[in-house]
């Protein structure tokens, strides 16, 4: 695409060497693959995917920003709400992909400075690049605590204290559906020469179908479903003995996420801090990226023995958890140091920028009081 940066020599031959894993993918195959699994390979691939490979993801020299980058603030918060999940459960946390380390590391911090750290932090991460850079902040920055933090490769068999996620849920691999002509067709991807390319497939009898079949959209509608993220929603449920799970990703309810008006879906790509819609740019080197459809996250705990616990943008979540409260002792008439909290906090919350279209949903066991960050702002009506 011509009007995005260009790559550098060495990024542009990594790319050249993921596509021809993924057009070997595709001949194997016998010419076509639906987009979830290309979706995954550009993600995912061992040492060639874009999170399983040593580019720079996050902040202003990456392709994105996420409300860790922007301000230790929105960490800080959080780990007041985990606090309090803890203090009904039991003292310990998981989160699910640390992206750089930077929440782990100010959830932490801050823990400490309230005297409610967990016994045990695990991460579960799935990249051996990001891993590497976590390991190096947290025991750059936190040696006392240190010990206290471990790495998983799979989910425990069994879960108790707090779990998140933060922007986890829109990099799992989606299902792109059409509805025409009453039918329903997956969209898959083939190649035409050396070039990827665009192929719907009648969709067939299968569980995809079944979810498909649920969601009613005028013809010529396309959009995902995720399977990926109801699965591992579902195996976190599974496993979870008391406590609770926190998502906070960008994404709606079932009505709006496949209201009329959305007919090509929210398939988005980020590179260099530039988003389009094409998923054939230079794969590996971009995100790739699918709005949660919060809707089937909450069916999916509810239907493995959990209950939604709360559900509500990230601005009230922030706003109930205190977050100006954290600047409260800093005062205005020292601009160097309040302005650029209060510039932070702005991002965060404003309707503008991240405070609406990202939400947070709580769900759990064994937690009988309403959590603090979900009193103000409810939402679960629009689930």
């Amino acid at each position: 695409m011509a009007s995005l940066p260009p790559p550098s020599e060495d990024a542009r031959q990594h790319s050249d060497k993921l596509c021809a894993q993924i057009r070997a993918e595709i001949d194997m195959q016998g010419g076509w693959i639906p987009f979830s699994r290309f979706m995954e390979l550009a993600l995912y691939a061992p040492g060639l995917g874009y999170y399983a490979a040593g580019a720079r993801k996050f902040g202003s020299s990456g392709d994105f920003t996420t409300a860790p980058e922007i301000s230790s603030l929105f960490g800080r918060t959080l780990a007041r709400q985990l606090s309090e999940i803890m203090s009904a459960s039991q003292p310990h946390i998981l989160e699910l992909g640390a992206g750089s380390g930077k929440l782990a590391l100010d959830i932490l911090t801050e823990l400490d400075n309230i005297d409610q750290l967990p016994n045990t932090y695990s991460i579960l991460e799935v990249s051996a690049d990001l891993r590497e850079r976590q390991q190096h902040l947290l025991h750059t920055s936190l040696p006392r605590l240190y010990s206290r933090i471990r790495w998983l490769d799979v989910l425990p068999e069994n879960i108790s204290g707090a779990v998140f996620g933060n922007e986890v849920l829109d990099a799992l691999p989606v299902h792109l559906v059409c509805w025409a002509n009453q039918q329903i067709f997956e969209r898959g991807v083939v190649l035409t020469g050396s070039q990827f390319n665009w192929q719907d497939k009648l969709l067939e009898d299968s569980p995809l179908r079944q979810l498909a079949q649920q969601i009613s959209v005028p013809d010529g509608y396309c959009s995902e479903i995720s399977p990926a993220s109801r699965g591992l929603v579902a195996s976190l449920c599974d496993r979870l003995r008391q406590g609770a799970l926190l998502f906070i990703d960008y994404g709606f309810g079932a009505r709006e996420f496949y209201h009329p008006q959305r007919m090509q879906g929210t398939l988005m790509c980020h590179y260099r801090h530039f988003a389009h819609d094409d998923p054939f740019f230079l794969p590996g080197l971009q995100d790739i990226t699918a709005h949660v459809d919060f809707t089937a996250i909450a069916e999916s705990a509810i239907d493995h023995g959990a209950n939604l616990l709360g559900y509500t943008s990230q601005a009230h979540f922030l706003i109930n958890g205190g977050i100006a409260e954290l600047i409260r002792d800093i005062s205005p008439d020292d601009p160097a140091a309040y302005l650029p909290l209060s510039s932070q906090i702005q991002k965060l919350t404003s309707p503008a920028e991240m405070g609406e279209l990202f939400k947070v949903i709580a769900l759990g066991k064994g937690m009988d009081q309403p959590l603090k960050n979900f009193l103000q702002g409810d939402m679960s009506r629009h689930l």
